[in-house]
């Protein structure tokens, strides 16, 4: 009997060994290995060591919500071009799994490189790919010599066969090891540098190159810092000033709380007599942790609280005290994925909506969308200001991206301006006024005088109401001093949008349509605007925002197209939702919606892809 003929395979002709065009600091590489493998070090040694040679990076770490065991993946991009959000694709797979690692590898792009675990037997899997087999706990040996550590070193291996494969100085290796220990570990750096070695070595030796996949020195990085987004906002909160944090643990914010009570410990402490000029309460959970900022920002603290989706859902009754009897506190809130627990460890913009209107009744805060650690530092530190000048929560909504993993960035700017606690009323202007109504709105700003419990003056006290009240805060239920209330914090509320930072526009000659997103939607949105252009020739212009309530000029942008698209991260669109409460019917019939919600950082050509499709659709 006569066998079938089978069809040509599309790897017939794949050639690892044929020469291959360079492709010079332009790929993504994926680390895919257990959680709690000790890992993490290894990926930011060599993740830094490119940013040394002057290449742009970013590093994305994607971790299970369990304590250990569960695979976890490190995504590091370089790009020449500058492009630091996610790539979809991955272009060098280091596999370190066995759970994972059949997976990993076949849902890789032909004419990807593997350096895997030589017992994994991954080059068995397919034959379109650049494999590299690593023996590492033949190589880890003779480096670590007690084998409870080996775990931990065995990963620096493979930073040293990737170092020796793309071409990455190892002098820069050896500076970003020893810059990522510290002088305090100066023998664990020195085994670990040993492993690094043993790697480059052995790769040196045994693995011919055959992927086509380069780091070649750059100038792109010069000057500039890596970062992660809540270390920046915890600096932007002490360069504001605060004076107390409430807080309780939640991923993926507790790590801004605790760099933020690491730098008050280091720069907060009076020199002479060694007190404390703050205080730290790790509350019981998110609602006592409300309630104490709001208690704290009456008592004329500067005082803030950070948290996730679960801790914004339990304060929602003291934002509305805060709201309404007008006291200043400031929540940073870095979202993760919901609903309920959701994905702990997973990213999106999910809290927009909630944030803008927490509480019953008529409730708006102003919310800032930083998008950069540089961002997270300034806008944390206007927070504060925003917060006393108009007495009322203010939100600074990042994300688990933004926050937990490491950025490229500039230096901070050091601010410029003094603190500026709003309208406190002194007891020399108590006497000079002779008294004053705590809800009266003297300046035709909605912002009304307040003064701070122990000011020394017969006419400073006052009661402070959730309950109605009028302008002198005496309780009230008369349906005028309701509404004129209610009308005054509308006033207020439109007085903010002045104060707070215009949206980034970039327009683009010969556009027809518009993209709006904020904060890490950014980088996947200025991509896709690239991709767009040059493989498709749509032009797109761009408008970013930067905080709600949103600048006037939002209506001046959307008219000016024939479609926009709201790019988010999330699957209701809640962008989308603020901009319909503002836009007249003629913008709001043009407004089209991008929205991914996968947990993952958004990518560039999820988006292009997109709008693309939305495009043609239109098109027919």
């Amino acid at each position: 009997m006569q066998a079938t003929p089978t069809a040509p395979s599309p790897l017939d002709g794949f050639d690892s060994s044929a020469p291959r065009t360079p492709i010079v600091n332009d790929f993504s590489i994926q680390v895919a290995t257990a959680n709690g493998s000790g890992s993490q070090t290894s990926n930011n040694v060599l993740m830094r060591s490119i940013f040394q040679m002057g290449v742009p990076v970013s590093g994305k770490n994607l971790f299970p919500s369990n304590i250990a065991g569960l695979p976890t993946w490190f995504t590091i991009r370089a790009s020449r071009h500058g492009y630091i959000g996610r790539k979809k694709e991955i272009d060098f797979l280091v596999a370190m799994n066995p759970e994972s690692a059949r997976e990993d590898v076949e849902s890789l792009a032909p004419g990807a490189a593997v350096v895997f675990d030589e017992p994994l037997k991954l080059d068995q899997v397919r034959s379109d790919l650049h494999f590299y087999p690593v023996p590492f706990d033949k190589l880890v040996g003779p480096v670590c010599p007690e084998a409870k550590l080996r775990k931990l070193v065995r990963n620096m291996i493979y930073t040293g066969v990737m170092a020796h494969l793309l071409g990455i100085e190892i002098e820069e290796v050896r500076r970003a090891l020893f810059k990522q220990f510290g002088e305090r570990k100066r023998k664990a750096a020195e085994m670990n540098w040993g492993a690094v070695l043993a790697g480059q070595e052995f790769a040196a030796a045994n693995l011919p190159k055959t992927d086509p996949y380069r780091v070649q020195r750059m100038e792109a990085t010069h000057g500039r810092i890596i970062i992660d987004g809540n270390t920046a906002s915890a600096l932007g909160c002490v360069f504001a000033g605060v004076t107390v944090l409430t807080w309780y643990p939640i991923t993926p914010s507790s790590s801004l709380a605790e760099a933020l009570i690491h730098y008050l410990e280091k720069l907060r402490i009076d020199s002479e007599t060694g007190r404390r000029t703050f205080a730290i309460v790790q509350a019981e959970d998110e609602l006592a942790a409300i309630g104490m900022a709001i208690g704290a920002g009456w008592a004329g603290a500067r005082a803030m609280t950070c948290t996730s989706g679960p801790g914004i859902s339990l304060m929602s009754e003291f934002i509305g005290l805060g709201y309404y009897a007008e006291i200043p506190a400031v929540v940073i809130d870095v979202q993760r994925a919901g609903p309920s627990t959701g994905l702990p460890t997973r990213t999106m913009q999910c809290d927009t909506l909630p944030n803008a209107v927490l509480s019953h009744g008529d409730t708006m805060h102003p919310v800032y969308f930083p998008s950069s650690p540089e961002e997270c530092f300034s806008m944390s530190h206007d927070a504060f200001d925003l917060a006393e000048g108009f007495q009322t929560p203010v939100f600074v909504n990042t994300d688990l991206d933004l926050g937990m993993n490491n950025w490229m960035s500039e230096p901070f700017a050091y601010p410029q301006t003094p603190i500026d606690r709003g309208k406190v009323l002194s007891p020399e202007d108590l006497e000079r006024l002779g008294g004053f109504a705590r809800y009266r709105d003297v300046d035709g700003d909605g912002v009304c005088y307040r003064t701070l419990p122990g000011t020394n003056h017969a006419a400073a006290g006052y009661f402070t109401r959730g309950t109605g009240h009028n302008d002198k805060a005496g309780y009230s239920e008369r349906e005028d001093d309701f509404a004129n209330n209610l009308d005054r914090l509308r006033r207020k509320f439109e007085s903010i949008r002045a104060a707070l930072p215009a949206p980034e526009i970039q327009p683009r000659e010969g556009a027809r349509i518009g993209m709006v997103y904020y904060g890490t939607s950014r980088y996947a949105c200025e991509e896709a605007r690239d991709q767009l252009s040059a493989e498709n020739g749509v032009e797109i212009a761009l408008f970013r925002a930067k905080a709600w309530p949103f600048d006037p000029v939002l209506h001046d942008f959307c008219a000016s197209f024939e479609r926009v698209y709201v790019v988010e991260q999330n699957r209701d669109a809640q962008l989308l939702s603020l901009m319909r409460m503002e836009l007249s019917a003629e913008s709001i019939a043009k407004l089209r919606k991008v929205n991914y919600y996968g947990g993952l950082p958004l990518d560039a050509r999820t988006v292009s892809d997109a709008i693309l499709a939305q495009e043609q659709e239109a098109a027919r």
